[in-house]
């Protein structure tokens, strides 16, 4: 939900986030320790920047999609803590002071601002998502909600991206993982952001109410294998332009065609009798839903009895003026199974002249990833769309995108964080981002730049560095630029700000982005790293600044 206009932004209504444990208890406790001693020094109103990032991409890829954004921006909206929750506080820090206790009543996000890369954005590493400015006290205790909220949703976004990558733009993908998340707040985020990050539809019906994400599914073995035979379908009327058709109608109709099917030229001795109490169900489920009838066809025998029972009833509810919409392998050899099944459809278009039958959709499931998709692909498949669970919400293939929050600045100084590791320096102060795009459209590097430098600008030759490595630079001459941070939060200040887009958009831009990426860095195996680069001026400050905090050791 979009906030609305009334007054300052600190008035603005926004819909809070949809999990209600995402509160400020929602936090480490260092948080709270951290909170209580600037408070006690007298620190807790200094004002301080904060950056949050990533430094690698997940999956072994080059790229990574930022999610979650929304929902900080929703937390911030609702940030206040209750007298319940201070008082738990409180009795976790022994020997905290009362007046503590009054700071935290008092806290809010008004005097807090909030820039940040469009969610849905192509981001890469060590260019900050977001840029948090604000009181020292309020903003550290931001860090674990924040952290908590675009860790997974960017891991899972990606993820997404990347079987989307891998299956193709014709493929349907849907995703069918609620009861392999982890937990509740798993399942509902990863419905969510698998769809930000290109899935079609989702399985999980909360997600589709909450989030107006499509909906897709059909119906499990376990009703396939609930039926005994057709003599227990309920009495029912089908409605059709042609009239009324009773039960007993339909079925003697499925039979008709059942054995005309059986005794076409092609398919003669290629079955003989069908499981009855599969083809039971399958009227059944036909008869509850003639205008999106899709069935699982491997409760028994794919080719000998699932495939033959659907394309009867299928036949039968073309005859009333309804068509089916096709089946679901769950096992077995899927490339095999989708081509036997796509060469038995066009065999009955074709010998029974019903046009259109040869294009029924298959879907396909059963544990499927990256890694089978692709397989697939190399093996040849007639597979139209992939039900995608375990692998994907739990992104199995990497635990967490590792994002953290480093302070870069405080009262208008800047800090950096030293580690033996350079991976783990942090860049210091606060900066302006840019994507430089070359003469074919592509992004070629994204530059960091101190907050006062002039902006790179079209046409104009730029040296950019590798923030650590000396030998690593390039001259750029950009054909077109694109400032990366906008402001998504202002606090109470009355300025404009960027308002949130609905998910549905936030799914485009982040396709479109997705599209205009070179191949060669988005490819599965060895993709070409994405250049980041800092400024010449913003190089020469961070060495500077890292030679005045490393202490200069003693040889004995």
């Amino acid at each position: 939900m979009e906030p609305k206009e009334n007054g300052n932004q600190s008035d603005h209504v926004i819909e809070g986030p949809t999990n209600p444990m995402v509160t400020p208890l929602l936090n480490d406790l260092y948080q709270f320790t951290m909170a209580y001693a600037y408070w006690k020094a007298n620190k807790q109103n200094e004002r301080s920047v904060f950056d949050l990032y990533f430094r690698k991409n997940p999956f072994g890829g080059e790229y990574t999609v930022f999610a979650g954004l929304d929902e900080c921006i929703k937390f911030l909206a609702n940030f206040k803590l209750t007298n319940q929750e201070i008082d738990y506080v409180r009795d976790s820090l022994p020997g905290s002071e009362e007046a503590f206790c009054d700071y935290l009543r008092g806290l809010d996000c008004s005097d807090v601002e909030v820039y940040a890369i469009p969610e849905g954005s192509v981001v890469f590493p060590k260019v900050p998502l977001m840029r948090v400015e604000g009181p020292v006290g309020v903003v550290q205790l931001l860090e674990t909600p924040f952290l908590n909220l675009v860790n997974f949703a960017s891991l899972v976004a990606t993820n997404a991206a990347r079987h989307r990558f891998v299956a193709g733009k014709s493929k349907s993908l849907l995703e069918f993982g609620a009861r392999r998340a982890q937990g509740p707040d798993g399942a509902i985020s990863a419905s969510k952001y698998c769809y930000l990050g290109g899935f079609d539809a989702t399985s999980n019906v909360a997600a589709g109410k909450l989030f107006g994400i499509p909906l897709r599914g059909t119906h499990s073995h376990a009703f396939v294998s609930s039926f005994m035979s057709t003599d227990e379908i309920v009495d029912k009327v089908l409605h059709s332009a042609d009239g009324e058709t009773t039960c007993e109608d339909f079925v003697s109709l499925v039979q008709t065609w059942l054995t005309k099917i059986q005794y076409l030229p092609s398919l003669r001795g290629f079955f003989s009798e069908t499981n009855q109490s599969e083809l039971a169900a399958f009227i059944s489920y036909a008869l509850a839903f003639p205008k999106a009838f899709l069935a699982l066809v491997d409760t028994y025998d794919v080719m000998k009895s699932g495939i033959p029972n659907f394309c009867a009833v299928a036949l039968a509810l073309n005859d009333l003026g309804y068509k089916a919409l096709g089946i679901r392998l769950d096992s077995g050899d899927l490339a095999y199974l989708s081509t036997e099944t796509r060469k038995f459809f066009c065999t009955v278009e074709n010998e029974l002249k019903v046009p259109g039958f040869g294009k029924m959709v298959v879907t396909a499931s059963n544990d499927l990833n990256e890694e089978t998709i692709d397989a697939l692909n190399k093996q040849g498949h007639e597979v139209d769309a992939f039900g995608i669970g375990t692998y994907l919400v739990t992104c199995y293939a990497q635990a967490a995108l590792g994002c953290v929050f480093k302070l870069v600045e405080i009262n208008n100084q800047p800090r950096i964080k030293l580690s033996e590791d350079v991976t783990k320096v942090s860049i210091p102060c606060k900066k302006r981002s840019y994507r430089l795009y070359g003469k074919e459209g592509y992004p070629l590097v994204d530059i960091m730049t101190g907050e006062n430098e002039p902006p790179p600008k079209v046409g104009e030759r730029l040296l950019c560095r590798h923030p650590f490595n000396e030998s690593k630079r390039a001259y750029v001459v950009p054909q077109r630029v694109e400032e990366l941070l906008k402001c998504y939060w202002r606090g109470s200040a009355d300025e404009a700000r960027e308002e949130l887009p609905p998910l549905k958009d936030i799914r485009d831009r982040c396709i479109k982005q997705l599209e205009n990426m070179r191949s060669d860095h988005m490819r599965r195996l060895n993709p070409t790293p994405y250049k980041v680069s800092v400024s010449a001026k913003l190089y020469d400050f961070i060495h500077f600044l890292w030679l005045n905090e490393a202490p200069v050791g003693e040889l004995q």
